[in-house]
Order: C-alpha cells, then structure tokens, then sequence
C-alpha cells in the first residue's frame, strides 16, 4: 500500500458530477470550498494484499453474523441500547426470517497500512454511504488515468446481481420505493438512494422514488402510502432503524412491519435486524467471542478497563456517525468520566499516516461478499465530516 501524487485532470469536478458525484466540494467552518473528491493523490496495493483484504472483509462478515446470532439468542439487547420490548421483538422476528428478507450491503472501516494486519473499526451495516464514488467516479478515474491497471471494484455488477437474487423477496406486484431524507442538504443521500434505485432497474425490478418526508399514513387501511396514495409494499431507506423506530411513526412502523411474513405490511430494506451490525456494541460482542483475534481491536461497553493504562481508547457512540460525538484518550491521560451516551470503549489505534494524512479503509460488502474499497483521508484521528475521498489502483 502506498501513496502517491499526481496531478489531477483539468475539469475533474465535472467530471465526477456528471458521473454521479454531485457534491465534490466540502464547505469548511471558515465558508471556504475544498475538494472532498481528491484526486491530487492515489493509493497503490499489490494484488495479494487486495485478495487478503477480501479474504479478512469476508471472514469479519461471517463473525458479524455470529455475534448477531449470539445477542439474539442470549438476549443481550440491553448491551446494544435497545431497550423496547416491541423493537426488541422486531429484531428478534427479523433476525430470525433473515432468510426471507433482502438485505444488499454493508461497508467495513478498517485500519491497515500494509505492513500489519487489518484491525477493525467499525461496520456500517443499516445506511453506510460513500458508495457513488467509490463505484463510478473511481473505476472512471481509473479507466482514464491508468488503463490497463485494476481496482477492487465490483461494486456495480455485485449490486445488480443482488437485486437479480433477491427479487424473489419482494412483494410482486407493486413498486420498490426508494427513500431518503430530504433534511440532506449534501446530496449524498439523494445520490446514493438514486444510485440504488439505478442498479435495481437494471436488474429488471420495477422501482419508485420518495422522500421519507413523502411518507404519508392512511389511517382506514392502516398503510404507509406514497404521494399518490399508493400503498407502500416495499421500500429501500436511507434512513436509520433508530429514528425509524423512535420518530412520530414509529408505532406504525412497528405495527406493519413484514419481517417475512407475507401479511400485507410494508417491507423495509435494510431489514430491522441490521440493527444488531451498525451499533458499535457489536465491536465488544466480537472481541468477547473472538478473542485476540488478528483483525480486531479489544472493546468494552461497560467501560475501557485496563486499556486506560495500557494502550489508550476511543470512546465511540453506540449509534454516532461521520465520528460525531468520538473521543480519544491517550494511556496514562487522566481518568475521563464515562459518557452518560451509551459507548463503546476500543483500544486505541492510531490511524496510519501518509504523507500527514491519516487514512481509513471502507471496505464493502454486497450480499455477504467482499465487493470493493473506497478511501478516505483526514487531517486529524478522526474521520469525520470534512474527510476526503481518494481513488486506488492494483498494480
């Protein structure tokens, strides 16, 4: 793994906008615009470190899937934050007909510098995005700057054909709704969801587009309905499970949720059991099934133990996102107060530095099967909102 820079191409804000990437551009505190698309620099990966990679994605995957099971089974909701008995029973039901309900993609954040093994952040299993650039702007980028090299990149092709095998789950006769909230002022969610809606199309599914403002409630069918007053059978949300259960809805959602059944209730994708992956709680339910295994860091819930003294620790919300609400603390810092959120407590691991930029690995999962990489660079430990994306090559 290394990085190098280059030069980029004249108009490659265009470029990338016309390829899907509306929003290229980062607005600072100071009201300056700076690139969020970066391509002043790319990283280059040897062929076996990808095929590792793939390999690790996919083992972390199948782990995640246990330790789901395992919170299920042994009902350490509490552990999670999850706490209501109706959405414990959602996630219960879902979990359990997981087989009968679509579930598309998932993004791992890792820790690698190409000299160790990679090391587990987090995994961003409900609403992950940075999916349109890491799917068509970078093969692109690729294609014109470097033809004749290769990327981990099969996102596009991996998504259609996820929609071709799980069409058989939807409810026929009806649309697929695409939804995202329309308090996104970026476009990345817009974007994401079109993009989406895109690749189920090709597919051969039959799809629509809403906001989750749009949303309406017809109270003598007792169904969500779109701005046309159709009934809502199906819908992809951009949109957490944790808001979808706690909103001003929230009881209907609960009350028409199909996990499966085939009851006439509208079906969600991500399904409800996805909730189990994207809460950090999860970090401490695989170190405490995995032990010392080489692709994780040590997590606690309860607290940072011995990796005060030790190692150091990063405080994470259970449910924070874009690094809102993350805090770090070196070994021997005094004692912090545990935060009155719910976090999760992982050992301290330094993002490595290229060239005075700190990097994270997104690594995606389509369908349970590692399917590509997007990169992205931050100033500080922190990959946060003004972190910038980067293109990859294999060479």
């Amino acid at each position: 793994m290394r990085r190098h820079v280059i030069t980029p191409r004249p108009g490659w804000q265009r470029t990338v906008e016309e390829q899907g990437l509306i929003y290229p551009l980062t607005r600072y505190p100071d009201d300056s615009l700076r690139p969020y698309w970066d391509e002043s620099a790319y990283y280059e990966f040897s062929l076996p470190e990808v095929e590792a990679l793939e390999e690790i994605v996919e083992e972390l995957h199948a782990m995640s899937l246990a330790a789901a099971a395992h919170i299920v089974d042994r009902d350490r909701f509490a552990d999670l934050g999850i706490t209501d008995p109706r959405v414990v029973r959602a996630v219960t039901e879902s979990w359990r007909r997981r087989d009968e309900l679509p579930s598309l993609y998932g993004r791992f954040d890792l820790r690698y510098d190409g000299t160790g093994p990679a090391k587990l952040l987090e995994y961003n299993a409900d609403t992950p995005t940075s999916l349109v650039e890491a799917a068509s702007p970078q093969w692109f980028w690729m294609e014109e700057r470097f033809p004749g090299a290769d990327q981990w990149n099969s996102l596009h092709e991996r998504l259609v054909d996820a929609w071709k095998r799980q069409a058989a789950l939807l409810p026929p006769g009806s649309p697929l709704h695409f939804a995202h909230s329309a308090a996104d002022e970026l476009g990345e969610d817009l974007m994401t969801v079109g993009y989406l809606k895109e690749t189920a199309e090709q597919a051969g599914l039959a799809t629509d587009w809403i906001s989750m403002e749009e949303i309406g409630w017809d109270d003598l069918s007792g169904r969500f309905v779109d701005n046309q007053l159709r009934f809502i059978r199906s819908c992809f949300k951009l949109y957490p499970w944790e808001w979808l259960t706690t909103d001003a809805f929230a009881d209907h959602v609960l009350d028409t949720l199909d996990n499966g059944g085939g009851t006439g209730s509208t079906l969600w994708i991500e399904p409800a059991w996805k909730m189990l992956l994207s809460n950090k709680a999860l970090l401490a339910v695989l170190w405490e099934l995995y032990p010392d295994h080489p692709n994780l860091l040590p997590a606690y819930v309860d607290g940072p133990r011995d990796l005060a003294a030790t190692t150091g620790y990063v405080a994470k919300p259970l449910l924070g996102r874009e690094g809102e609400g993350v805090t770090l603390h070196e070994p021997g810092s005094a004692p912090a107060a545990l935060s009155e959120e719910p976090c999760c407590y992982q050992e301290l691991a330094p993002l490595p530095d290229f060239d005075g930029n700190r990097t994270v690995l997104g690594a995606w999962v389509v369908d349970g099967e590692a399917a590509g990489l997007g990169i992205r660079e931050s100033a500080g430990l922190v990959t946060d909102g003004y972190a910038r994306f980067l293109p990859h090559v294999i060479r």
